[in-house]
């Protein structure tokens, strides 16, 4: 990716709203929560969220999860249910993390999602995060504000040196209050402990009034933290495909004939920003799904990783 020059923004008025504008902008933002720095974009636009990919080199599409300002901003985007509501009244603004249904009209990008019918949400409860969030008025998506594989950031110098000229700016609200990450609680169905972190389940099961179920090995891996995001389309998939066979639907890169294009001018961050969506769409055929070559490079790497789990084999 190219470099570009990182702006250093204080956490007064006039630097939050300068942050807020960039985010808007589709540029990518680094701010400060109660646990680390987060490395932000606007959850609505594909191609911010793929660019947070590229700048920290993260090796596949894990779901990511949104941070809004309120309870009432969370409920545009997910299905509330009174769980919900008990657990938010408990430990929001905090570190807990809700994934819940998806609502019509969600208006957030499949990227952030890794294509799964869920989202996860949290209201942070530092306060330049959350002038940040007001600002913007939208749910923003980030990730630790660190190389993939680094240590998580605490203050803007970390930030500046594992992601200097990849992002756009970062907002300095001096050191954060190093703590675990947020716990992760599914409420998608039977309330599920899907990461543990600065809510303990016992607190959880407490205000629910019911114990949680926890994640095991081999289970569905449905949220950040976990290991890799579990969309596979129902058809067939078949890599590599210079042309369709048989009945075969195409899903192409670059300048080719084919039913969906993930990027006609063969733009890597396009096609990621593309890349669910476009798989949930050709599904809906019943056909089998080919897809053109993509480059191994970049962001081309995270779209072939997961272009592969889609295409393994997998039980009946």
């Amino acid at each position: 990716m190219s470099l570009q020059n990182t702006q250093s923004l204080t956490a007064d008025a006039a630097g939050i709203a300068t942050a807020a504008e960039l985010l808007r902008q589709g540029l990518l933002v680094a701010f400060p929560t109660e646990t680390v720095y987060g490395l932000g974009a606007d959850a609505r636009n594909g191609e911010a969220v793929a660019a947070i990919y590229a700048a920290k080199g993260r090796p596949s599409f894990n779901p990511l999860i949104a941070h809004v300002a309120s309870v009432e901003a969370a409920q545009r985007h997910v299905e509330w249910s009174d769980q919900a509501q008990q657990l938010a009244d408990a430990f929001w603004p905090g570190p807990l993390t809700l994934v819940l249904p998806l609502r019509a009209g969600h208006g957030v990008s499949s990227l952030v999602t890794a294509g799964l019918d869920t989202l996860a949400v949290r209201v942070p409860a530092h306060p330049t995060a959350q002038a940040l969030l007001r600002a913007v008025d939208g749910p923003v998506a980030a990730p630790s504000a660190n190389p993939s594989g680094r240590i998580s950031p605490t203050t803007a110098a970390h930030v500046r040196e594992g992601l200097d000229g990849r992002i756009a700016a970062i907002l300095d609200d001096g050191p954060c209050a190093v703590g675990l990450e947020s716990t992760i609680v599914g409420l998608a169905g039977t309330p599920a402990l899907l990461r543990p972190g600065g809510v303990t389940a016992e607190q959880i099961e407490y205000v629910l009034g019911t114990k949680l179920s926890h994640h095991k090995p081999g289970d569905l891996l449905t949220a950040p933290g976990q290991l890799q995001s579990h969309y596979a389309p129902d058809a067939p998939v078949r890599l590599n495909a210079e042309q369709r066979r048989g009945d075969e639907v195409l899903l192409g890169f670059g300048p080719v004939a084919c039913d969906l294009n993930l990027s006609e001018r063969g733009d890597l961050l396009e096609a990621a920003a593309n890349l669910f969506a476009y798989l949930h769409e050709l599904d809906k055929s019943g056909r089998p799904i080919a897809v053109s070559p993509i480059p191994g490079h970049g962001l081309g790497v995270a779209i072939n990783d997961r272009l592969r789990r889609a295409a393994a084999p997998r039980n009946s």
